[in-house]
């Protein structure tokens, strides 16, 4: 069948940038679109689909509950950040709005791991010794603000707050019969731009969807399912896979392996971080 673009509009307030924004954003649409598209995924609830285009898909709109989910490392971070009463705003990548945005919110602005100071490396948020964190990342906080930007509620995933995720996000769905939950995880960019899959996010993701079986919701995609069974094949010796994989390697090689052990530890942090007028909080 055909495929076109289909414009999908709508207005964000945006607490990290502090203004209200009109958005426009393109989602592929067959030129006759059916009553149900299985690309969706539904009637499970429990769905899954990548990056920036999969949250459009699965994952927009105010019936929904979206699980953004960057292992190496955003989501980790702010996981790490939440558990220690820290709050969070996700912020574009080298956005130079950032810094006047962390004034103005009495935050500390995340910079490069070079710098030494608070950054992307989870162990970098220990005694910040603020409450607020700006934390900019090219996949992870870019994603929630274009899921947020929907109306969709966002929670950070990762491994390290799987369970607690997947228990906030159960008693939500267990409140609200019409709620669909989507897993996103965001992937990786290759230098052109494109996305790239990477096996951390599926992991994650699968993490959170096996807890959320735990807690008694079952209804998943095949897609979601896919993800629980990957993570079910690494779950024990989860650190050495994790350290083997591409994105655990790069960040090895560049002296980081710290950071990738702190993204390995299942269920180290017992909040959910859940966005809240543009910041991330625990609950």
């Amino acid at each position: 069948m055909p495929v076109a673009f289909e414009p999908i509009e709508g207005w964000y307030t945006s607490a990290a940038e502090g203004t209200r924004y009109r958005f426009v954003t393109y989602a592929h649409r067959p030129e006759s679109s059916p009553a149900h598209d299985p690309r969706l995924q539904a009637p499970s609830r429990v769905r899954c689909d990548w990056g920036r285009p999969g949250a459009r898909a699965v994952a927009a709109g105010p019936d929904r509950l979206a699980v953004v989910i960057d292992v190496l490392t955003f989501s980790t971070t702010t996981s790490a950040a939440c558990a220690q009463g820290i709050q969070v705003a996700p912020f574009r990548w080298h956005d130079p709005r950032a810094q006047g945005f962390a004034d103005e919110h009495d935050a500390v602005l995340a910079r490069d791991r070079s710098t030494g100071g608070p950054s992307l490396s989870p162990g970098s948020v220990h005694g910040l010794g603020r409450d607020r964190l700006v934390l900019p990342s090219p996949n992870g906080a870019s994603t929630s603000l274009v899921v947020a930007a929907t109306g969709a509620r966002v929670v950070a995933g990762s491994v390290r707050s799987a369970d607690a995720v997947a228990r906030w996000c159960a008693a939500r769905l267990s409140e609200d019969p019409s709620l669909v939950l989507a897993l996103v995880p965001t992937g990786e960019g290759w230098p052109d731009g494109a996305l790239r899959p990477c096996a951390e996010d599926l992991w994650g993701a699968g993490a959170v969807a096996d807890a959320l079986v735990q807690h008694g919701v079952d209804d998943l995609s095949e897609e979601a399912h896919l993800a629980r069974h990957a993570w079910l094949a690494v779950a024990d010796g989860f650190t050495e896979h994790l350290l083997a994989s591409a994105s655990g390697r790069e960040l090895v090689e560049r002296g980081w392996a710290d950071d990738v052990r702190a993204a390995a530890r299942l269920d180290a942090d017992q909040v959910a971080p859940v966005l809240v007028d543009g910041w991330f909080r625990a609950v």
